[in-house]
């Protein structure tokens, strides 16, 4: 367990909580330097030319960048941040695609307001628009259940399983056939792991492009409450204006908690289930940040390309990231149309709108980012030096020689069928409905087999997840919305050139299809399904034959029906290019990392994982690195999406600071940057200092920094919401004196 500590910045407003061991010992206080014998400036201090080399690094590659974080004022045993079960690193978690922390003994999660979105919706009416208004639980037996899908995982143990994989696969010749060897490793491996151990989940995760593997074993946490959540004028400040950009004036925080059964066994949602204890929990910092400190992030990045080969990136570049934009703008602006007339349809439609906004925005970035850095041209030279020192030992070329163009190859046949595959899985299957059906047809060809011959995402162990997902539609579902998702799918569809086209578009709307044929079918399909009734959904999923489907009155189940042979091609084929991966991408690692030493990072993937760098100002010297109170004030208009709440407002101009006030900044700080790296998924990761304490939460990148998934360049900042800020608005304006209690701030707003 972690001490608690009250919060206190200034001289004598700290008062030390008691805990159940010591507190970590700070650095003792530095002897006054001697007067100066020389006439030899002093040098500067090491952060101040300290260059950040980016990478999202494994916890057991901290020693190799130990000396670098002693340098930078790391205060902590390195130790603590090489072992992913210690006591800071252990209580980082994941939640529902987002990362977190548990902050108190009694389960408490802090993470981003924007990764509370789902349970905010979840909870929402046009009554009670919590989206909007934010929410305070009054009391732990206040706090709302986020709904069948809310999930924490706490990883337990993690086991390297490389060399049994690896000699699993030695001897299969056929791509299809050793992506077929893989799954039957990976189903036998998760269901040895998980048998008889309720509660327990576990997965594969391939590193390095398939290098080295390792089994993960997670603690699964169904039932997850929502404590505290701003007013979208706190958290969502500046919408999306600001996103993406600096200076950055977000309160993008919310607090969660988990519940398991009275034995601390994780349990489905019940009233009778009490608060988890989690094994570590993080200490808020104790001292005020500044310019130039170290700071640390923890949590799990979702998907990075740093390794991708130069193929993948031109892909990317002139295919996947300009039809996603394109996309992505079409979209929005059928949301934006139906919100405007219907308070329900923007309830629905808010999660879709931040999620396409969010992307669109950082895809433009990336792109300019890839032209800035000159990414396409920097990988076809790396990719040359590499075949260049294959090329050098004859040893190195038997081992590796044919692999980088083994891939290239394996991507232009991908490739072939790309736009078809991308509109039938990407937008046609969007619908809610569409999606419903098509779920239900699948879990019917599956539930047919024996367990162990289902496809892994439909094994029994998976069945809840599914069927949660199902129950939670009626929350996220409009009709409105999902009928115009799924027109404007197939009127995209239609627009491409007729090679393109998946044959989706004729199954649905006919041999001939126009836009008024789209419309007509449309509207029948929606006109005709029984799929919006919760329990006839239920009823389908748990006992539907493929039989019975194939045969339902229901037009939606019977087009999810005639889809499935081409999803089933789209599945062989990328099948088929996994299995080709399988064998040249560990040969494109492994020559890399001899090449580079070892000292590469490898790809984020969903695993725990540490960046480090310092609190930096903005690198074209535009402004500093922290914002404050006052700048909130001054950006208010009072109209969305600077409308910070009145209670705010007031205590702001009253001057309330509270132990929050930074000395150095004459307020209480908001967001601060950093130079190093993060991306999707570490939203909400546990921002810590030079002590490994709480000192903020990560929640995005600066516009020029977006590129960072491909390219670590020295103009990369992120932003984090600094934990002070947190702690005043609790204080000052929503008044949650029990949650700042729980969380050992004896301090307090006067």
């Amino acid at each position: 367990m972690r001490t608690r500590f009250s919060f206190g910045w200034v001289t004598g407003a700290l008062a030390l909580a008691v805990g159940c061991s010591a507190p970590q010992a700070e650095a003792p206080p530095r002897a006054p330097a001697p007067p100066a014998v020389s006439a030899e400036p002093p040098a500067p201090p090491f952060s101040a030319t300290f260059q950040n080399p980016g990478g999202l690094w494994l916890p057991e590659q901290v020693a190799g960048e130990a000396q670098t974080l002693k340098n930078l004022g790391l205060l902590l045993d390195p130790k603590e941040l090489s072992d992913p079960l210690s006591g800071v690193l252990g209580a980082v978690v994941n939640i529902g695609g987002c990362s977190a922390s548990f902050v108190s003994a009694d389960g408490l999660i802090a993470t981003n307001h924007h990764c509370a979105i789902a349970a905010l919706q979840y909870n929402s009416t046009p009554a009670e628009n919590l989206l909007r208004d934010g929410f305070l639980a009054t009391a732990p037996s206040a706090e709302r259940w986020t709904g069948p899908t809310g999930r924490v995982f706490v990883t337990r143990s993690l086991t390297e399983v490389t060399e049994k994989l690896r000699a699993v696969l030695a001897s299969i010749g056929d791509d299809l056939e050793r992506e077929r060897a893989l799954e039957r490793f990976e189903k036998n491996t998760l269901a040895a792991c998980e048998k008889d151990r309720a509660g327990v989940r576990c997965e594969l995760k391939s590193f390095y492009g398939g290098l080295r593997y390792y089994l993960i074993e997670k603690l699964e946490i169904k039932d997850v409450r929502l404590v505290y959540a701003p007013p979208a004028g706190i958290g969502n400040y500046g919408g999306e204006i600001d996103n993406w950009r600096w200076p950055r004036h977000t309160g993008d925080f919310a607090l969660f908690r988990a519940y398991v059964g009275k034995d601390q066994r994780p349990a489905d949602h019940a009233d009778a289930n009490v608060a988890y204890k989690p094994p570590h929990h993080l200490e808020l910092a104790r001292k005020p940040l500044a310019t130039g400190d170290l700071v640390i992030v923890a949590g799990y990045p979702g998907r990075t390309s740093m390794l991708a080969v130069a193929k993948e990136v031109e892909s990317t570049v002139t295919f996947t990231y300009p039809r996603r934009l394109r996309m992505f703008d079409e979209y929005i602006a059928v949301i934006d149309r139906l919100s405007a007339a219907d308070p329900e349809v923007k309830i629905k439609g808010t999660s879709w709108l931040r999620r396409f906004s969010n992307y669109r925005t950082k895809h433009r970035g990336e792109l300019e980012g890839f032209e800035r850095g000159k990414l396409l041209e920097r990988k076809r030279t790396e990719e040359q030096s590499l075949r260049d020192f294959i090329a050098a030992d004859p040893k190195r070329t038997a081992e590796y020689g044919t692999a980088l163009d083994a891939i290239a190859a394996a991507s232009a046949a991908r490739d072939v069928s790309r736009e078809a595959d991308a509109a039938l899985q990407a937008e046609i299957l969007l619908p809610r409905v569409m999606w419903a059906a098509t779920l239900i047809v699948r879990m019917a060809e599956e539930r047919a087999k024996p367990d162990a011959d289902r496809d892994p995402d439909y094994q029994e162990r998976k069945v809840p997840d599914l069927r949660d997902e199902l129950d939670a539609l009626e929350k996220r579902y409009h009709p409105k919305l999902d009928q115009a998702f799924l027109t404007l799918a197939l009127e995209r569809v239609l627009k491409t050139p007729a090679a393109d086209q998946t044959p989706a578009l004729t199954l649905i709307a006919g041999k001939k299809p126009t836009s008024a044929s789209i419309q007509k079918a449309v509207a029948k399909l929606y006109a005709g399904t029984k799929l919006m009734d919760p329990k006839r959904r239920r009823e389908l999923f748990d006992g539907a034959t493929s039989a019975e489907l194939a045969q339902s009155p229901d037009p939606m189940l019977r087009l999810a029906v005639a889809l499935r042979p081409l999803l089933r091609a789209i599945e062989e084929r990328g099948d088929r290019f996994t299995g080709k991966l399988l064998l040249e991408e560990p040969r494109y690692m492994a020559a890399l990392l001899a090449q580079k030493g070892g000292r590469v990072a490898p790809d984020a993937n969903g695993t725990l994982r540490l960046s480090y760098g310092v609190v930096r100002a903005p690198a074209d010297g535009s402004g500093r690195a922290f914002t404050v109170l006052d700048e909130v004030t001054k950006k208010n208009t009072g109209a969305e999406p600077f409308d910070a709440p009145a209670a705010l407002l007031e205590a702001a101009k009253a001057k309330r600071f509270g132990p929050y006030l930074d000395q150095n900044l004459g307020d209480v700080p908001v967001d601060f940057l950093s130079d190093l790296q993060i991306t999707n998924g570490n939203s909400g990761s546990a921002t810590l200092d030079a002590s490994g304490r709480l000192t903020g939460l990560a929640f995005d990148g600066t516009y020029d920094s977006v590129a960072s998934d491909w390219i670590f360049l020295p103009t990369t900042r992120s932003i984090h919401v600094d934990v002070r800020y947190l702690l005043w608005t609790l204080d000052a304006v929503s008044k949650a004196d029990w949650i700042l209690r729980e969380l050992g701030v004896t301090a307090r707003v006067p």
